[in-house]
């Protein structure tokens, strides 16, 4: 799963196919063979680099080879076999991609906010969400219909309020200050969360973006009021850690 995220980071954002054709080298366009496409042990064994150029292979593929094991292995050890391990796996794998995407191309496409949105919402039938906005439905509703309609409302709610807030900063400031691309990613994170625990995840993801993004911004000397941010990736390194350190099924 890993070397397919890596896949997903590399073409999804430059249009390509993540199925066709085979892995190659970005560099001489080479495709790679089964011996040098072995997760973590093929770059190890190659040096770091690509065995027709010898150019650099960067360190983030076996990185996220890694990441995407534990992850699925911390997911597995907290939920179980079960609807809910699923469901934060594929949350895992969708946050890998895109905090990737956003820190190196500043790109959320919409291939995976919209139609992790979507999946999301499925998911919120098959996985009850505990999420106070269930709290004001009828008791006697199925469990179901409660996690769906809450998984639902807090998809909008997020949408439309950062939808709001970025209209008007960009009228009050005459600049974009949050880009439709991380509207789209809090959309998902309401369809994934719901509203309180997607509230924690914007938390965290606020706190690590400001702490993080004015300590670059001193340290290259640079406006701390223009100096701009990956903010979805912050949002998406949120998101990956709240379902460890809040069980949420």
């Amino acid at each position: 799963m890993g070397s397919f995220l890596n896949v997903c980071i590399y073409r999804v954002p430059r249009d390509l196919s993540v199925v066709f054709p085979r892995s190659f080298c970005p560099e001489c366009g080479r495709q790679i063979g089964w011996r040098d496409n072995v997760p973590v042990l093929s770059y190890v064994l190659l040096g770091g680099r690509c065995r027709a150029c010898k150019q650099p292979i960067g360190v983030r593929y076996p990185l996220i080879e890694l990441i995407t094991a534990l992850l699925f292995t911390g997911v597995a050890l907290r939920y179980g076999w079960s609807w809910a391990a699923a469901k934060w796996a594929i949350l895992e794998s969708l946050m890998t991609i895109l905090f990737w995407t956003d820190l190196e191309e500043r790109i959320l496409p919409d291939e995976l906010t919209i139609g992790g949105s979507v999946v999301g919402l499925i998911l919120g039938f098959l996985v009850p969400l505990p999420d106070i906005f269930g709290a004001f439905l009828p008791a006697d509703m199925r469990i179901a219909w409660k996690s769906a309609l809450s998984s639902m409302f807090a998809a909008a709610f997020f949408g439309l309020l950062f939808w709001g807030l970025a209209r008007l900063y960009a009228l009050l400031r005459k600049r974009e200050g949050l880009g439709l691309g991380d509207v789209k990613l809090l959309i998902l994170l309401g369809a994934f969360f719901g509203l309180e625990n997607g509230l924690l995840v914007l938390l965290i993801g606020t706190l690590g973006g400001t702490l993080l993004g004015s300590a670059e911004a001193l340290v290259r000397r640079r406006e701390l009021g223009t100096h701009e941010i990956p903010f979805g990736s912050f949002l998406c390194l949120g998101a990956a850690i709240v379902p460890f350190v809040h069980r949420m099924a």
